[in-house]
């Protein structure tokens, strides 16, 4: 089989409506809009969350909270995802993104302590979690905040 040879499976391509083409295919003189109306007009239709003059839902239910503008977003990751590293490896969030253990730095990176740290490693981080520190120094490694 060549490139130029390959096709779509019989009855996967199915041709669009093609309306307004006369009386005799079926979908002439109104184009399947039916008589008259909103409906039938070109950009006719109501906008999105329109409810035909009644309160729409959107502004029928309370507002609830607000959002703090000043809130800061980390990337988290639990300790076990740091026994990728050697012994001594000096981890920090640039190394964390260069192996793809986090895709985005945020506002920084946290460390939790889900799982078990086996490697004795220094890591640098925005915070810590209590139980992620803990379990770093007693596998041997240091904790620093940056």
């Amino acid at each position: 089989m060549k490139l130029h040879e390959l096709q779509p499976a019989v009855g996967a391509k199915k041709s669009p409506k093609r309306v307004g083409r006369g009386t005799g295919s079926g979908l002439g003189r109104n184009s399947g809009k039916g008589e008259k109306g909103q409906n039938s007009r070109t950009g006719g239709g109501v906008r999105p969350g329109f409810e035909g003059g009644q309160m729409p839902l959107y502004r029928r239910l309370p507002k609830r909270g607000f959002t703090n503008i000043f809130a800061k977003e980390y990337a988290v990751i639990n300790i076990d995802r740091l026994n990728v590293f050697e012994n001594g490896t000096v981890v920090t969030p640039e190394l964390l993104l260069e192996n793809r253990i986090v895709s985005k730095l945020y506002d920084g990176v946290k460390i939790l302590g889900n799982g078990d740290l086996e490697k004795s490693i220094t890591v640098k981080a925005t915070k810590f979690s209590k139980t992620a520190a803990q379990k770093i120094e007693a596998a041997g490694g240091k904790v620093e905040v940056v």
